[in-house]
């Protein structure tokens, strides 16, 4: 029996359909021998019929390995025998001498009928295959069946224009119904929805076309859409398309692998959000910001809708106190409707809201509003106000994933808001300090018409430590100072509270500007040696710059000194805008280089401009075009007031944004009067006191001051013979009447005199002691050439 009929090929069929490996055959006889051999069986052992027919087929088995015990013996002529079983695995032998593993099965043939029968009738058919071969068809098979019934990808088979012509079990689920229902319907039909891939995508239909006229493959496409299966949850798969081709390598569909990826997709949405938070929330210090920026966040990638409640007391800057549902004020509010930010908000009690901020938890409306989810603002554990996140009707409910999105976005809102009300109190207090120790409102004087502004620092910036003083000064003079100290917050504030007040104590000593600075500078280095270099709020090193000039409207004469600091502006009656050249020297606590002095006359009217950097770099474009911009605005507005010049100046100079705080001054000098001043220059000549006391009282007569002609002569009388006693040369005496009566007595000494307590025995001594108790002021100043001793009486009242 050569050439059985049936002789397949391990692969497809004429059909498409997977066959098994091909079959051997043979026909054994009731005694086990070979009569019929066909072609299979000749290509899986190598022998042709002629070697094997009319051999036992026993002889092609390999036998078991011998039992130790008992060895094998010998058995010619054995039938061939399954153990019983109509099936199983044997070792044969092949013609080159290989052993090969193969599964036979053994089929009895019904007799004949007429019972003929010979020795050379075949009895039985045999069945082989090469057991890897089978194996492999098998494994295919089971392959092939589970991703059609099992697999959770789900197998989808378009044709031409994107319709439907088959797909797998878990296909089918998702699509909702039997699979005979949708065949022929298009892709764009069954799964409508967004391409959420970021390289471009033609249509559906369009997308399978191109595939099947390239063979290109297109990998990891991902959709957003709606399942027909589950209609009212958003769903995320990522799809892989490739060609199939039939047996003739014909093209015949594009197969679609997807895998719901939904859950994978939000825990990756979930982080970028949070990780854009994270940098975004809490940039502006402010809690209102804070809350703006929350929202932006999470609308509408989160939710459609965010409001957030937030105590008033937090939002004043004081400690968080347990929220009731009464004490709420809405700082954001993301609604399309009319804004509520500001308003009072109240919450009943019973609420979803009442409940989440009295358990500190958040809380979703499961009945009312399942859409609706409220989380509270919380730090320390005590809530500082409530989050309301709202998604449409239409969406799905906040799931546990969500929520806990939301309770993170709450906590770090939470932390943002209560550092914003730590900042808020500190910048309060600080500028309250700062104002508390600024001048409040500044002197009439004779000398100059001042006025100020203090701008204060953008809120972000934090309270600042500029300064700035008019000072006045023995002889109707005036001291004017503007500082600035480095850092911010309440350190440079009780900084800048220090230097004004060691300012005003060194200049009431009536030192010389530069003499003024290099003590200044002496004191605040000491005290950044004592604080290791380090200010009250730890902020970084001690120093400040400062500007201080001293002007005596007497000769229209003045001196400056800087440390560190911008020149003044000066502005002459009918001269140009100029600043002033004088030598800087170093910032006050940086180093120990003297300070240089300049004097410059002053016309009577002319403006001098005190600023701190502030004003001048407002707008972040450089120093040199603040300069000009300020020079612009005194040259246009000279001859308003000084008042109505600082309006215009911060009009046109200070910057709404990232504003340093400044200081600026403005003075117009006046000048005193030749019948204002009246001076002698006298001998050193005991003799001449009571020429110099007759010669007081005569000016006082023309003054119309006669009430004060008694303690005016005491006063000259005691000035001039100390200065005839204790002195040499000639010495001076000046009369001035302004506000008050001023009389000075100047020599050629530097020693300095001081007021005592005269003994009973004593017959002398008493004469400064006595001026201090007549005349309101006394003191001593110091000049290059020697000093001056000034008296100062209050003028009758008129």
């Amino acid at each position: 029996m050569e050439g059985l009929p049936f002789t397949p090929s391990a692969g497809a069929d004429e059909d498409g359909h997977l066959s098994p490996p091909p079959a051997a055959f043979a026909l054994l006889t009731a005694e086990g021998v070979l009569v019929g051999w066909s072609r299979e069986a000749e290509a899986l052992l190598g022998y042709p019929a002629s070697q094997v027919l009319g051999h036992p087929a026993a002889d092609l088995i390999v036998p078991s390995p011998p039992d130790r015990d008992r060895p094998e013996e010998p058995q010619p002529d054995r039938p061939l025998r399954l153990a019983g079983a109509p099936s199983a695995v044997v070792d044969v032998r092949h013609r080159n001498g290989d052993t090969v593993r193969v599964a036979v099965t053994l089929h009895p043939l019904t007799p004949a009928p007429d019972g003929a029968a010979s020795a050379q009738t075949p009895s039985a058919v045999l069945m082989a295959a090469e057991l890897e071969g089978l194996r492999w068809w098998e494994t295919r098979q089971a392959m092939l069946q589970g991703l059609v019934t099992q697999s959770p990808v789900t197998l989808t088979i378009y044709g031409p224009g994107a319709r439907l012509l088959w797909a797998n079990e878990s296909s089918v689920r998702e699509l909702g119904g039997d699979l005979t229902a949708f065949l022929g319907r298009s892709m764009t039909e069954l799964f409508p929805g967004d391409v959420l891939t970021t390289q471009h995508l033609a249509s559906p239909e369009e997308l399978v076309q191109q595939i099947l006229d390239t063979g290109e493959p297109v990998i990891d496409v991902h959709f957003r859409g709606h399942s027909p299966a589950d209609p009212r949850r958003e769903h995320v798969w990522s799809s892989s398309y490739f060609r199939l081709l039939d047996g003739r390598g014909e093209p015949v569909g594009v197969c679609e692998q997807s895998i719901d990826v939904t859950d994978h997709y939000r825990a990756q949405q979930r982080l970028a959000l949070l990780a854009e938070a994270g940098a975004r929330i809490g940039s502006t210090l402010d809690p209102s910001g804070t809350a703006a920026e929350l929202a932006k966040i999470a609308v509408p990638q989160y939710a459609r809708t965010v409001l957030v409640d937030v105590a008033a007391d937090v939002l004043r800057g004081e400690e968080p106190k347990p929220v009731t549902a009464w004490d709420l004020v809405r700082v954001a509010d993301s609604d399309g409707e009319p804004s509520r930010v500001g308003e009072r908000v109240a919450y009943a009690a019973g609420s979803s809201q009442a409940e989440s901020l009295a358990g500190g938890r958040s809380t979703a409306d499961a009945v009312v509003a399942p859409t609706r989810l409220y989380v509270p603002l919380i730090v320390r554990g005590t809530p500082l106000g409530l989050v309301t996140f709202v998604r449409g009707d239409d969406s799905e409910p906040f799931d546990d994933g969500d929520r806990a999105v939301a309770e993170e976005l709450a906590s770090r809102t939470a932390v943002c808001i209560d550092n914003a009300r730590r900042y808020h109190r500190e910048h309060t207090a600080a500028l309250m300090l700062q104002r508390s120790l600024l001048p409040r409102s500044l002197p009439e004087l004779s000398a100059v018409e001042a006025a100020s502004r203090y701008l204060p620092a953008d809120s972000h910036l934090g309270a600042g430590g500029d300064w700035f003083d008019v000072i006045p000064l023995s002889g109707a003079r005036v001291g004017l100072v503007v500082g600035d100290v480095v850092g911010r917050g309440l350190g440079a504030a009780a900084t800048m509270g220090r230097l004004r007040a060691m300012v005003r104590t060194l200049a009431e000593l009536d030192l010389a500007p530069d003499e003024l600075l290099a003590r200044l500078n002496d004191q605040v280095g000491r005290d950044a040696s004592d604080q290791n270099g380090i200010v009250a709020d730890g902020t970084g090193a001690v120093g400040a710059t400062c500007l201080y000039g001293i002007y005596d409207p007497s000769s229209r004469t003045s001196t400056w000194a800087a440390a560190g600091h911008p020149p003044p502006a000066v502005v002459e009656p009918h001269g140009p805008v100029g600043f002033l050249r004088l030598t800087p020297g170093p910032p006050l606590g940086v180093g120990r280089l003297p300070y240089e002095g300049a004097e410059v006359e002053l016309a009577e009217g002319s403006l001098v401009v005190l600023f701190t950097d502030g004003l001048v770099e407002a707008g972040g474009n450089g120093v040199d075009v603040g300069r000009e911009r300020l020079a612009a605005v005194l040259g246009e507005q000279r001859a308003s007031s000084p008042d109505r010049l600082c309006a215009q100046i911060v009009a046109e100079l200070a910057s709404e944004q990232d504003q340093d705080d400044a200081t600026l001054l403005v003075v117009r000098t006046r000048a005193l009067e030749a019948r204002q001043v009246a001076a002698w220059e006298l001998p050193s000549d005991p003799a001449l006191v009571a020429r110099a006391r007759s010669m007081a009282v005569e000016q006082l007569g023309q003054w119309g001051l006669e009430e004060l002609a008694f303690t005016t002569e005491l006063v000259v009388s005691e000035l001039v013979t100390n200065a005839i006693r204790h002195a040499s040369g000639p010495i001076g005496l000046r009369l001035i009447r302004d506000r008050s009566l001023i009389c000075e007595v100047s020599d050629a000494q530097h020693t300095s005199p001081h007021a005592r307590y005269a003994g009973s025995d004593e017959e002398g001594g008493r004469g400064l002691f006595m001026v201090a108790q007549l005349t309101e002021h006394w003191g001593t100043r110091y000049m290059p050439a020697g000093k001056t001793i000034w008296a100062e009486q209050a003028l009758p009242l008129a």
